[in-house]
């Protein structure tokens, strides 16, 4: 199967998987969807703070999606807002962040990523459209606008039912750790 045809893993992410691709090769390298195992094989970042569930779309140095579930048992519902429960805009902006790091850090070659971590650099044209409560699914679509060795700048969108939630431009930097 060549590597721009589609097949379908079993969502799970799990290293070894026979149907799909493993930690070790990341979702660009069958184009499938990856869970919470691979996620957090790349990304830093842990409970209560990883905002993003699983990666549907990945193609390698130019595009990523994935989802976020959101549910009522976040923590920031507690006081954001009590009686009407909002994520908070800027959780939207660091979710699209987490997401463009599963991006970037793809192109790491997997022995190195243990070794790096990807700082938010700054934000601009952020734009908050519509309220994402408990209940609604997140879709985060990340394209690359520009990618160096080191630096990065993304457009992020997150996505409710096919609306636009919220939107941002986002560059950040690689460092070792």
């Amino acid at each position: 199967m060549s590597e721009s045809e589609s097949r379908e893993p079993d969502g799970k992410g799990e290293p070894g998987a026979a149907d799909g691709p493993s930690a070790t090769d990341g979702p660009g390298a069958a184009g499938g969807k990856l869970g919470i195992e691979w996620i957090l094989s790349v990304l830093p970042h842990s409970y209560p703070m990883l905002l993003v569930d699983r990666v549907l779309e990945v193609e390698r140095g130019k595009r990523l999606v994935a989802i976020k579930n959101v549910t009522i048992n976040e923590p920031f519902f507690a006081g954001h807002f009590p009686g009407r429960p909002v994520v908070p805009g800027v959780l939207l902006i660091e979710g699209m962040a987490q997401a463009g790091g599963l991006l970037v850090l793809q192109e790491v070659p997997v022995e190195a990523r243990p070794g790096k971590l990807i700082y938010l650099m700054g934000i601009k044209e952020a734009k908050f459209r519509r309220p994402v409560v408990p209940g609604d699914q997140v879709r985060y679509e990340i394209d690359v606008l520009r990618m160096r060795t080191i630096h990065c700048l993304l457009a992020g969108k997150a996505l409710v039912d096919g609306q636009l939630a919220a939107e941002a431009v986002i560059s950040s930097t690689m460092v070792d750790r």
